[in-house]
C-alpha cells in the first residue's frame, strides 16, 4: 500500500519540472527566421536560496503548497536543478537547440518570498548582484528581472531602483503571494509607485496557491502548474485590478505569463459582474477591468504554445500585449517553439509577439 502511495504522488507531478528535450540527445534546432526570439519567464536560481528551500523542507517550515512541490523538485534532484542554476554555457547550449536568442531570467517560484523579512532582503540582493554578473558575462544572450522581498515594501522599492539604476535590470519579478498576503493590500503599494516612477514593469509569476486556499489543491493533485499555479495569479492579478490599485497607478506595467492565466477568456464575464454585482466593500473603477487588462497588463505565452488560446488572446487585448515565453527549464520543449513559430498570424504580428513587444516591455 505504502508503495502504491508513493507512485500516487509521483504520478501527480508528471510533466511538472520535467525537461521534454533530451540533452544527451542531438536536437535539430527551430529554422531560422527574421526575428529574434526572446523568451521572457525562464528560471534560475542561486546555491544559496536552494540551500534555504533544502533547510525549509527539511524542517517542514513552511505552507502546505511549498512543502508538496519543492519537497518532489529536491527529492528528484538531477537535471531540473542542475538546470535552474546554471547560468553559463550549458544554458546558452540549451537556447541554442531551442533557437532562443536572448532569455530574460527570473528567480524562480517562490522566489526570496517564503524567508523570514531579513533573510529575505539579503538573498534578493544577493541573487541580484549575480544576476547582473551573468548578464555582463553574457549581454547578448541573458536579460533579467530583480528579485525583490516583497516582506518590507519600502526596501523592497529600493532593491528594485538599485537593480535598476546601479545592475541594469529591466524590473521585477514577484513570486505570487508571500506567505498569503497579496499586492492589491495598500501596504505594498509603495513597490507599484517605485516601478512606475522608474518605468519598470513587475512580472508577477506563479507559485502554489496560498495557505488559505491550497488545501483542496493539494488533496487532489491540482496545487501546481496543472490549475493551482494559473488560479493563484488570476486571482492576483483580479485583486489588483479591483482594489483601485491601477486607478492610483495608471501607467504601471504588470505582466503575467501562460497566456494571461485564463483572464482573457473570463473577460466579459468579469467586466459584467464587476459592474452589476459589484460588493458594497469594493472601490468604484474608473474603466472596466477589461480596460485596465488592454491598458496594464501584459501577458506571455510561457507554457502554452497553442494557437487558439494565444491568437484569442491577441485578438481580445491587442497584439502589442502578448509576448512570447518558453518557461525554460520547466518546459524545455523545443518542438514548442516550432508550434510557436506556426501560428497562423502574419510576419510582422510574429515579429511583435517573438521580439518587439519584449523590447518595448522590457527596455531590452
Amino acid at each position: 500500500m505504502k508503495n502504491k502511495q508513493n507512485t500516487r504522488k509521483k504520478d501527480r507531478f508528471a510533466g511538472v519540472g520535467i525537461p521534454m528535450s533530451d540533452p544527451g540527445r542531438p536536437m535539430k534546432p527551430p529554422a531560422k527566421v527574421p526575428y529574434k526570439r526572446i523568451a521572457t519567464e525562464e528560471a534560475w536560481i542561486t546555491p544559496e536560496i536552494l540551500k534555504g528551500y533544502r533547510e525549509l523542507v527539511g524542517n517542514k517550515d513552511g505552507d502546505a503548497g511549498f512543502l508538496s512541490l519543492w519537497g518532489v523538485f529536491i527529492g528528484r534532484g538531477g537535471i531540473l536543478l542542475d538546470r535552474l542554476l546554471d547560468m553559463g554555457e550549458n544554458r546558452i547550449r540549451d537556447m541554442d537547440a531551442a533557437g532562443i536568442d536572448v532569455q530574460l531570467l527570473l528567480l524562480t517560484a517562490p522566489g526570496v518570498q517564503v524567508f523570514r523579512a531579513d533573510k529575505a532582503r539579503a538573498l534578493a540582493a544577493s541573487s541580484n548582484d549575480r544576476l547582473a554578473e551573468a548578464i555582463r558575462k553574457y549581454p547578448e544572450r541573458f536579460a533579467g528581472l530583480a528579485a525583490i522581498a516583497p516582506q518590507g515594501p519600502k526596501t523592497a522599492a529600493k532593491e528594485l531602483e538599485r537593480s535598476f539604476r546601479k545592475l541594469g535590470l529591466k524590473g521585477a519579478v514577484i513570486n505570487s503571494h508571500t506567505r498569503g498576503e497579496y499586492l492589491d493590500s495598500p501596504k505594498f503599494w509603495e513597490i507599484f509607485e517605485a516601478a512606475e516612477s522608474l518605468k519598470v514593469p513587475i512580472y508577477i509569476h506563479p507559485q502554489t496557491p496560498s495557505p488559505d486556499m491550497v488545501r483542496p489543491f493539494v488533496k487532489r493533485g491540482l496545487d501546481t502548474a496543472i490549475m493551482g499555479f494559473g488560479v493563484e495569479v488570476a486571482l492576483h492579478t483580479l485583486a489588483i485590478i479591483t482594489s483601485g490599485a491601477l486607478d492610483r497607478f495608471p501607467e504601471l506595467k504588470i505582466v503575467i505569463g501562460h497566456g494571461g492565466e485564463g483572464l482573457p477568456y473570463w473577460l466579459y464575464r468579469i467586466d459584467y459582474m464587476q459592474e452589476y454585482n459589484r460588493q458594497a466593500f469594493m472601490p468604484k473603477l474608473r474603466m472596466l477591468p477589461s480596460d485596465y487588462m488592454k491598458r496594464n497588463i501584459y501577458i506571455t505565452t510561457s507554457g502554452l504554445p497553442w494557437a487558439p488560446a494565444i491568437t484569442m488572446a491577441q485578438s481580445v487585448l491587442g497584439m502589442d500585449r502578448v509576448l512570447y515565453a518558453m518557461d525554460y527549464p520547466y518546459q524545455y520543449r523545443v518542438e514548442e517553439v516550432v508550434m510557436t513559430d506556426r501560428f497562423p498570424i502574419g510576419a510582422a504580428d510574429k515579429k511583435n509577439l517573438f521580439q518587439r513587444n519584449a523590447e518595448k516591455v522590457f527596455s531590452l
